[in-house]
């Protein structure tokens, strides 16, 4: 570790994902890297896990520290796993039969929505007189059933006005957090906007319990800095304004993690995969930039109108869970479960009966349902348990793990498909544990940081089962791995959907063509016809397995794995390698007559209004001048320091004009 300099500007980086959280220590004005810190991360106080990462950075003068960033993977997760808080959406001017008519209801994201008249059209005229009335007398029914509430008014970017009104109207009736979906979208996809909009409200006191969490480790640790979080497309925003934009952070750690490879491997163009202990994530640099996706961040199945780094990702991590199917093949994933060696850490009583495993392996006692083991997380509140089967399973696991084969025969059921464990994984009452890749690791002395024995006992107990040979076994487990990792990068650069029947890489069953040519080119199984796929890029490898699991996928690709120093933590070293950036657009259209056939002059459409002018030289130079200001000024308010001004404009039918303003520069460090 490199003693800082007192005299110099330290910045502090923290990534909180869903298995770690991780720090790095920079001195700024170098560009270098300090020092480095991996964490487990707290999931029922985040704080925990921060704190942990600040101390094992060990700062010597907390004073030095004049710029804390964060990045988190906590608001996709939260979408995820429906882990948001209920929110009404208030949709205007939008047709319910047509919703209905393409079956548009579940992508809302929420399902406590209600239609009223008014919005207005394609040239911001109003459409219909707003129903004020009926908003209110739904707000006053459900405002005590929700959490938040969102507003989005049909072509409410052309004209804001509903959805103002509507929100001044329903602030006088009641306290909840009220979000307008033109405050956070341009675009003129109204479903993406709704639904945007409801995932912001839905996210507002999700995303600020983490920041308070920050703060308050900052606060213990003596920080006193500003603190900015990591947009879903790699740039910076202040605490304050990610606060009122939540769902802004969609995507925010990968994002992080593709610029911490860039920034720490110096290069250009590259593919970035971050292997993580709950997913793989895909990202593509090009001339030094993250490839951002204009068409909206999917979540969750969810389509948003958030602009974000254009990843993939699939559900194969360190913690993916090893099952065998029914049909006797191996899976990897996509369940997370604590692995079987850090568990056995935990619990001296589950490293005894991981070593007594090996005497059933080769007999019929043993089956690999006994490397899974349930465990209380917390000990839940009782309001949570709404069944006799959750209160009997909490009761069985309050003496400690068990593994589920005595679970089941404590709760007199035959199979696991008999319990309902939603409520109790969805409130992280009770977790998982174990076979894992992070154990073969263990086994293979990759790793050493939790208990080595029980996960070289789990894993022959496995071998023991399957009448197969240590070696040969594990070399199948990285195989698949490398499979689906190449798999991914196919179908994230191609754009196809390649998905494969999932039969094993050595069957000469294959029915198609594309299944063919993928495993031969991997394997090499046809004696006369080479195949092979050529990856022009190099790819950086992010992540703490990045170096295992890898060279296979480099090698089979025919390229580089460049696996640049601190590689580890690069997702929070991209939490401050990055820049503030803010965009704002402006809309210049027509006024037209009654008639809709004659021009009688100009808007210029901002989020907050409309101005009106008669030419439109004068519309777009005012347009101009206004996006300037605005972004400049937005900028200044999320942290940058200096930033400079771009202006895109572009024709976006006739006679409208959009103006995109860009707004970038470095985040402003404390004094």
């Amino acid at each position: 570790m490199e003693k800082p300099d007192s005299t110099k500007a330290l910045v502090l980086g923290i990534d909180t994902g869903g298995t770690y959280t991780d720090g790095g220590l920079l001195d700024y004005a170098a560009r270098r890297v300090l020092t480095t810190h991996k964490s487990l991360t707290t999931r029922r106080d985040f704080a925990i896990g921060i704190e942990e990462v600040i101390e094992g950075i060990q700062i010597e003068d907390p004073a030095q520290i004049k710029l804390v960033s964060i990045s988190t993977t906590l608001a996709t997760n939260a979408i995820a796993e429906g882990k948001g808080k209920r929110v009404a959406l208030l949709l205007i001017g939008y047709d319910p039969e047509l919703i209905s008519t393409f079956n548009l209801e579940g992508r809302f994201a929420t399902p406590y929505y209600y239609f009223f008249s008014g919005g207005h059209d394609l040239y911001g005229q109003e459409k219909e007189p707003l129903d004020l009335a009926g908003i209110l007398d739904k707000v006053n029914e459900i405002k005590d059933q929700v959490d938040a509430i969102a507003i989005s008014s049909y072509f409410s970017p052309l004209n804001p006005e509903h959805e103002n009104r509507t929100h001044e109207a329903v602030s006088r009736i009641c306290t909840l957090p009220i979000v307008l979906g033109h405050q956070l979208s341009t675009k003129l996809g109204s479903v993406e906007r709704a639904t945007t909009a409801a995932l912001n409200a839905s996210l507002l006191a999700v995303l600020q319990d983490f920041t308070v969490a920050v703060q308050r480790a900052m606060y213990r640790r003596q920080i006193d800095a500003p603190l900015m979080v990591v947009r879903g497309d790699g740039t910076l925003m202040s605490e304050e304004v990610a606060a009122r934009m939540p769902v802004e952070t969609i995507h925010s750690g990968p994002a992080a993690s593709a610029i911490g490879g860039r920034f720490l491997s110096g290069l250009q163009d590259a593919l970035i995969i971050d292997i993580g202990g709950t997913t793989t994530d895909l990202a593509l640099i090009q001339r030094g930039q993250v490839t951002v996706t204009e068409e909206g961040a999917v979540v969750g199945g969810y389509k948003t109108s958030v602009r974000a780094a254009d990843l993939y990702s699939i559900a194969l991590g360190g913690d993916s869970q090893i099952v065998l199917n029914r049909d006797k093949t191996i899976s990897i994933g996509p369940q997370r479960v604590m692995p079987l060696a850090h568990l056995a850490q935990r619990y001296a009583q589950v490293a005894g009966q991981l070593r007594n495993l090996t005497r059933r392996g080769g007999g019929g006692q043993f089956t690999p349902e006994w490397l899974e083991y349930w465990f209380l997380l917390r000990e839940p509140q009782p309001e949570l348990l709404e069944t006799d089967q959750e209160q009997a399973l909490v009761t069985v696991l309050q003496q400690g793990p068990r593994p589920l084969p005595e679970i089941l025969q404590e709760l007199g059921v035959w199979h696991v498909n008999q319990l309902d464990l939603r409520q109790l994984l969805r409130h992280e009452i009770i977790g998982k544990a174990g076979l894992t890749p992070t154990d073969l690791m263990h086994v293979e002395g990759h790793f050493a940081l939790w208990d080595v024995d029980s996960a070289n006992a789990a894993w022959q107990a496995f071998c023991q089962h399957q009448r197969r040979e240590n070696g040969e076994l594990r070399q199948q487990i990285w195989d698949q791995i490398t499979e689906m990792i190449v798999l991914a990068i196919l179908t994230f650069l191609s754009g196809w959907d390649l998905s494969l029947d999932g039969r094993p890489a050595t069957s000469k069953r294959c029915t198609e063509i594309g299944d063919w040519f993928f495993y031969n080119s991997l394997y090499d199984l046809h004696p006369q016809l080479e195949t092979g796929i050529r990856l022009r890029l190099p790819i950086i490898g992010i992540g703490a397995p990045a170096g295992i699991v890898l060279p296979a996928t480099a090698r089979v690709l025919g390229t580089e794995l460049v696996l640049p120093p601190h590689h580890q933590v690069a997702n929070a070293v991209g939490a401050v390698a990055g820049s503030v950036m803010i965009t704002e657009e402006l809309l210049v259209y027509p006024r037209l007559s009654q008639s809709g056939l004659e021009v009688l002059g100009y808007y210029v459409q901002t989020s907050d209004g409309r101005e009106q002018f008669d030419e439109l030289d004068q519309a777009l130079g005012h347009a101009r001048t206004l996006a300037q200001e605005r972004a400049l000024g937005a900028a200044l308010r999320a942290g940058a320091d200096t930033p400079r001004v771009m202006i895109e404009e572009q024709v976006d039918g006739l006679d409208t004009y959009r103006l995109r303003a860009k707004a970038m520069g470095n985040p402003r460090l404390g004094r």
